[in-house]
């Protein structure tokens, strides 16, 4: 798997090398591709992730922390807190903090610690969007760190000879659906703006853990199980999670000593040390050798990635300002349509309990995914209506469609305000829910929320250096043109793939008062706009409000989550005139409510933990 190396003291590789190198890569590459934009699709049907919420006790702090999750306590801090999806991850964060790092040094801690310990959602080989709030210039930025199509793939990448769209599991398993990488460059990124704690020491609880060994938990040895056969597919990838042929089991000590050694390179040199260089040249030889389904990525892809920082997107609440990533995500868009969408009516008076109130906030969600499917990809590639999308006299006319009082025959797409056509076709694109989310209040007073991903459960399937490669590309449209007319999520070469993640913190008079997102697919976006009308219009804390039973509309069938109080509600949402569907919903909620102090939540439905001082 590897060799243990000490970590060296400093970076090595500057940006200046590495820019100095993809110079190079420009000028001895010849780009004979075409930059045109197409496409796009949304069908969100696969199943989720394993879920698990089995205690990963480490320490007497996480014991009490878990206690409070179990009891619907938010845990409580006055300094500092940090929420995140393991305990192990958030200890990592915790130390950094306790010593006086930034949110962005502790989100790189806990980063690295989670690419060891739930593979299955994130790490190394994927990608993240990120939200920070900086006390010290009281301005709010998001970083893109989503993945990028290669420069040779083409609108025709999915599709068959006969011009038809692959299977899904034919598109994702192998190399064909992996994207540029981008989480290695975002936490560099991040901690070059914002940290203040020296960058190789961020990594040591990751390089312990994965030299030394962890338990693997209930969570990720449900996930292997239940994904055996996909797994397997790929030697490296078989003996590291089906050891002589069998799922590593809840309790089995596993070493990573491979990702010790990429980590100890990462800690040495910098970011580069994945763009550049042999870690580069593993990644684009496993990808583009992967048996059956080999991919187009390259070494000019890796060397010329780039994090971008983009315009928050707000829409107002209640005298709230909810913020987050715009294009490719999806979330800040959908998220403050829906509630921009209910801003009219008194969900406090009706109360959670009320099949009225779902049944406003399920077709509010409706006719955001209705617009998203039509109007967001990558702005880079395709103009996108974002003003427009959340201007609060288009959200006004929106709920408007909600003044009845039963549930809509359809969910329409609306006309924002634009100043170019919005002549595109309706998309049918995947968005998966292997995913992790990222809370981090630091002494400083800044914030970040990070959403953090490898798209489906061990992304492409494919391992390499103790990490396994995203499936990312699978987020685009497979088909370019639906009824004539383009797909604005359509693939292109360097284009981004439309997301749903949501990192999001809410604003009150030009501060943050609530930090939150989830994984969960698609579903993100009603899992977030849910928690903050339980936080905003109900009055439940931060845990409580995780804990809220979901109730999930996207495209018309109205989801309930299976063994909670929610289902109570379904013959009335039935009589309303939704269908419906009892299931699992597996989030990953991590909230942190700074109205009075630090309150920090944690989705009972996994195994993360809220710690603080």
């Amino acid at each position: 798997m590897g060799i243990d190396r000490p970590i060296k003291c400093c970076h090595t590789t500057s940006r200046k090398y590495r820019n100095i190198l993809k110079l190079l890569y420009i000028i001895s590459v010849t780009l004979g591709l075409s930059w045109t934009a197409h496409a796009q699709q949304s069908a969100d049907s696969v199943a989720p992730e394993a879920g698990g919420a089995g205690e990963v006790v480490t320490s007497d702090e996480v014991a009490r922390s878990l206690e409070d999750k179990a009891a619907g306590r938010p845990v409580k801090a006055d300094d500092w807190m940090v929420v995140a999806a393991n305990p192990l991850a958030v200890e990592a964060g915790a130390r950094v903090l306790r010593e006086g790092g930034t949110a962005a040094d502790a989100m790189v801690g806990v980063q690295a610690v989670l690419g060891l310990v739930e593979p299955q959602s994130s790490g190394l080989g994927g990608g993240a969007f990120l939200v920070w709030w900086d006390a010290g210039s009281g301005t709010l930025t998001t970083l893109d760190g989503r993945e990028t199509a290669p420069l040779a793939a083409t609108p025709l990448l999915f599709q068959t000879a006969e011009g038809e769209p692959l299977g899904f599991f034919e598109a994702v398993v192998g190399g064909l659906s992996v994207g540029t990488p981008a989480t290695p460059a975002l936490m560099e990124e991040a901690h070059r703006r914002w940290g203040r704690a020296a960058w190789p020491g961020l990594f040591d609880e990751a390089i312990a853990h994965a030299r030394d060994g962890f338990k693997v938990s209930e969570r990720m040895s449900s996930s292997i199980a239940r994904d055996a056969e996909r797994l397997g597919r790929f030697p490296e990838t078989a003996a590291y999670f089906l050891p002589g042929g069998m799922p590593l089991r809840t309790g089995d000590h596993l070493r990573n000593p491979a990702y010790a050694a990429t980590l100890e390179q990462l800690a040495e040199e910098g970011s580069a040390a994945v763009y550049t260089g042999d870690i580069a040249r593993d990644i684009v030889a496993t990808v583009t050798g992967a048996a059956d389904n080999p991919g187009v990525l390259a070494e000019i892809d890796l060397a010329l990635y780039q994090v971008k920082e983009r315009d928050p997107v707000c829409a107002p609440y209640r005298g709230y300002d909810i913020c987050g990533m715009g294009p490719p995500s999806s979330g800040a868009l959908a998220v403050g349509q829906t509630l921009g969408a209910l801003e009219a009516f008194d969900l406090r008076a009706m109360g959670p309990e009320s099949p009225q109130a779902w049944r406003l906030i399920g077709d509010a969600s409706r006719l955001a995914f209705a617009d998203r499917g039509r109007y967001v990809a990558d702005e880079d590639h395709v103009p996108v209506p974002v003003a427009g999308m959340v201007d609060p006299s288009y959200l006004e006319t929106r709920g408007k469609l909600l003044n009845g009082a039963r549930a809509l025959h359809e969910a329409p797409v609306g006309a924002p305000e634009f100043e170019h056509a919005l002549n595109w076709a309706d998309d049918a694109s995947r968005a998966l829910p292997s995913t992790s989310h990222i809370s981090i209040v630091d002494s400083y007073g800044n914030a970040l929320a990070m959403t953090t991903t490898i798209e489906n459960a061990f992304g492409s399937r494919l391992f390499v250096r103790g990490f396994l490669l995203n499936n990312e590309l699978t987020d685009f449209s497979f088909r370019t043109h639906r009824g004539g007319l383009p797909i604005a999520n359509s693939v292109a070469p360097g284009k981004r793939p439309r997301s749903s993640m949501s990192p999001t913190i809410v604003m009150r008079d030009g501060t943050p008062v609530i930090v939150l997102g989830s994984p969960g697919g698609s579903r993100i976006i009603p899992y977030v706009s849910k928690t903050l009308v339980a936080m905003i219009d109900w009055d439940l804390n931060a845990q409580e409000a995780v804990a809220y039973p979901h109730l999930v509309n996207r495209f018309g069938t109205y989801d309930i989550e299976s063994d909670t109080s929610a289902t109570r509600l379904e013959p009335e949402l039935r009589w309303l005139g939704f269908e419906t569907a009892v299931r699992d919903l597996n989030s990953g909620l991590h909230v942190i409510d700074m109205r009075d102090g630090l309150e920090g939540g944690a989705d009972p439905r996994r195994e993360g933990v809220a710690l603080g001082e």
